[in-house]
């Protein structure tokens, strides 16, 4: 089991100073991977499905990561998860490019579709086709990232005559991570990424998604390149050294528990405790 710690660019740690060292501090307390989360924009008044305040802050994950890099040594870095139909491929290819450049190769790629209409609506973004949108956007990304010369044809998107230098350090590229918990996040998973992501889930809740990718993987072609699928969860409720092993025999793979405290100090300390009372038992 490894673990990682989400929110590294959302509240006390929209501050670069406040993100810095929490991330520092995660690595200390034996924390594999740091990650963020993302919404450009949010409904006010906050309304559902919204998850959060409109006032509560997000740093641009790629910013974010940026600066976490530079200050810690070998913590892996994820975007968990990037909303890519919202964005265009080609900046956010470079823009990712340039993190793992200057980590060192520390990047995970992890995105999804989005569920929020209002953003898609402020962002002048159609809702409609999200998850085709979200595979030819990937396709493209990999395409300027590792093509001799790049070139892509899609609905969606279209280029070719082009290069984009850097390319990531890591080959063939950074681990691509799928999240959603629905029949065709887990098909988009079991044909395009390295691993998937699920957000706020119990032990029960997660045998229901790892059933559900079972059967996307029994039915769907997976390409040998992307291997074994990875399993990372974020966990909803009490994290233990007993509920670690629940996951851990269910199959996860990483837990990247929230912990969304207020100030620093608090989030700092239970960090600590967890890498003391969790991690180093393991």
């Amino acid at each position: 089991m490894r673990f990682g710690l989400f929110g590294i660019n959302i509240g006390p740690c929209a501050s670069g100073q406040v993100a810095a060292q929490v991330a520092q501090a995660a690595e200390a307390a034996g924390f594999e991977s740091v990650w963020t989360g993302e919404h450009v924009v949010l409904p006010s008044p906050q309304r559902p499905p919204s998850p959060v305040l409109p006032e509560t802050p997000f740093l641009d994950p790629a910013i974010a990561l940026t600066l976490v890099a530079a200050h810690t040594r070998a913590l892996r870095l994820g975007t968990g998860i990037i909303i890519l139909p919202q964005r265009n491929p080609l900046v956010l290819a470079k823009e990712l490019a340039s993190v793992d450049v200057i980590s060192g190769g520390r990047l995970i790629f992890g995105l999804g579709i989005g569920y929020l209409k209002d953003e898609f609506d402020a962002l002048g973004i159609p809702f409609t086709h999200k998850g085709a949108r979200t595979l030819e956007y990937l396709e493209a990304i990999l395409a300027i990232w590792t093509a001799e010369r790049p070139a892509y044809q899609g609905r969606f998107v279209a280029f070719a005559g082009v290069d984009a230098r850097p390319r990531p350090v890591q080959a063939p590229h950074p681990p691509v991570v799928i999240g959603g918990h629905t029949p065709q996040a887990y098909r988009r998973a079991a044909t395009h990424a390295n691993g998937w992501f699920g957000f706020a889930l119990d032990p029960s809740g997660t045998a229901a998604c790892l059933a559900g990718l079972r059967t996307a993987l029994a039915e769907q072609p997976r390409p040998a390149a992307l291997g074994a699928l990875e399993i990372s969860i974020t966990p909803r409720g009490p994290l233990d050294l007993d509920t670690v092993k629940r996951f851990a025999d269910a199959g996860v793979h990483r837990l990247i528990p929230y912990w969304p405290f207020p100030t620093e100090a608090a989030l700092r300390e239970r960090i600590a405790r967890f890498g003391d009372d969790v991690i180093a038992k393991l």
